[in-house]
């Protein structure tokens, strides 16, 4: 198992959401010894209380596109916005393992990442409260609408791909 300090390095040293998901993956692993393969990740507006959702019996996980952009913004360093994107992705992972009830997977998630990385990281923050416990502002944002765009991120869960694109 890697040191808290080791994982911390890691997911502030993220590149890209496939470098995120696969870390996502090995913590999950390493912590609960749960996994699967095959997920494609879309990114979409959504209002703003909306995170990302996974949709049951799928191999798809959506982001909000909106609140992304927002936590870029807002975050004082590359750091900081990938704690954000760690836990997401580290929350519907759980759920498209086939934990269904929320209250569950949210526990999980918080065990995940304190585990990890440790109480005081903005992933264990955020997955204890929610992401406005470190980004206040996005209280203030007032997404309501799904948008009717997707983007399929072209390079994710690589790993798990047997095949040449």
């Amino acid at each position: 198992m890697q040191s808290q300090a080791e994982f911390r390095a890691r997911v502030a040293g993220l590149k890209d959401f496939d470098e995120a998901f696969e870390l996502v993956k090995s913590a999950v692993y390493e912590k609960f010894k749960m996994h699967r393969a095959g997920l494609s990740l879309i990114l979409q507006v959504m209002p703003t209380n909306l995170g990302a959702y996974h949709i049951l019996g799928s191999n798809v996980i959506v982001m909000n596109s909106h609140v992304l952009a927002a936590i870029r913004r807002l975050s004082g360093s590359e750091a900081e916005y990938n704690a954000y994107v760690f836990m997401v992705l580290a929350h519907e992972y759980l759920h498209s393992l086939g934990i269904i009830d929320e209250n569950t997977v949210r526990q999980m998630t918080y065990n995940l990442c304190k585990t990890m990385l440790g109480e005081d990281h903005g992933s264990t923050k955020m997955a204890k409260e929610d992401p406005s416990s470190l980004f206040p502002q996005l209280r203030n944002m007032m997404q309501t609408q799904f948008g009717r765009e997707f983007q399929l991120v072209k390079k994710f869960d690589r790993a798990s791909q047997s095949y040449i694109q």
